[in-house]
């Protein structure tokens, strides 16, 4: 009997380590794709930039036969890029700061108060994120803009993006349940009052979240079209970067200059790198926290 178990056994254990390494296989395999698939189009992005015009719409080669550098010094000059950066770091830090100011003060008071209505409120939020209008309600917010005298201004941009706080809202919801309490009434027994308890207390130990939900801000506000579009078309000088690249797509002589908009979009691309670094390590602290939990 012992003989028989033995035997039946060896080919159950033999195959254990083939399930392994074919799992491991198409784990790999899985991982290769989508690094090509989400790699692929920058590798494009960067290469067209590099060559010409004629050469980019032909689609002969990947890599450029000469490589174009001059493209992004006409791309930084037809377009004020200069200007236009300024305009998109402008609306950018403003709309993140305000959102993770009026999103981090609506999620604590959620999640450390009980008041009327608390239900409709987070219900209300929450049906933001998955009900979207899109253009629908562009005429009714630059109305608004108008009635506030901010339609000239990326201040009514800015505006418009912060109160579409939702997402970050639940995010930064999610860390304080991560808080103890406790920390709230040793603070309040010290003397602390709400308020000041929020913004030296609690704020600190919010920081890993408080630089992810930064990172989701600043990039929506970075690459947001369609508002500066509107607000921006009778002042040409509050044009944002993703505005300003979609003039180079003609030229003087009104022909595609996709060289332009591919080298334009590759530099406008180096500010949303210098900020995910920075932001980095709150990621890592985030990863490093779930893991733990």
């Amino acid at each position: 009997m012992n003989e028989l178990a033995v035997q039946t056994a060896k080919p159950a254990m033999a195959g254990q380590p083939l399930a392994k390494i074919a799992g491991r296989v198409l784990i790999w395999i899985f991982l290769i794709t989508t690094t090509l698939v989400t790699v692929f189009p920058l590798i494009m992005m960067i290469t067209g930039s590099l060559k010409t015009n004629a050469e980019l719409m032909s689609g002969s080669h990947i890599l450029p036969q000469t490589w174009q550098f001059a493209n992004f010094k006409d791309a930084w000059e037809q377009t004020n890029f200069a200007r236009f950066t300024w305009n998109s770091l402008f609306l950018s830090v403003v709309s993140t700061a305000g959102t993770l100011l009026v999103a981090s003060m609506a999620a604590y008071v959620v999640n450390r108060r009980n008041f009327p209505g608390k239900k409709l409120y987070v219900g209300i939020q929450s049906s933001t994120m998955f009900v979207s209008v899109g253009a629908v309600v562009l005429r009714p917010q630059y109305d608004l803009m108008v009635k506030l005298h901010l339609n000239n201004s990326l201040w009514g941009v800015a505006l418009i993006l912060i109160s579409a706080h939702a997402t970050t809202f639940f995010i930064l919801n999610g860390f304080f349940k991560s808080i103890p309490r406790e920390v709230d009434e040793a603070a309040m027994i010290d003397g602390a009052g709400f308020t000041r308890n929020f913004f030296s207390i609690i704020l600190p130990l919010l920081t890993p979240g408080l630089g992810v939900s930064g990172l989701f801000a600043f990039r929506h506000a970075w690459n947001e079209y369609i508002l500066p579009l509107v607000f921006t078309m009778t002042n040409p000088n509050l044009q944002t970067l993703t505005v300003g690249l979609a003039n180079l797509r003609y030229g003087s002589s009104a022909a595609m200059q996709t060289h332009l908009m591919l080298a334009g979009a590759c530099l406008s691309v180096l500010p949303m790198l210098v900020v995910y670094i920075l932001a980095n390590k709150s990621f890592m602290q985030m990863t490093a926290g779930s893991l733990k939990g």
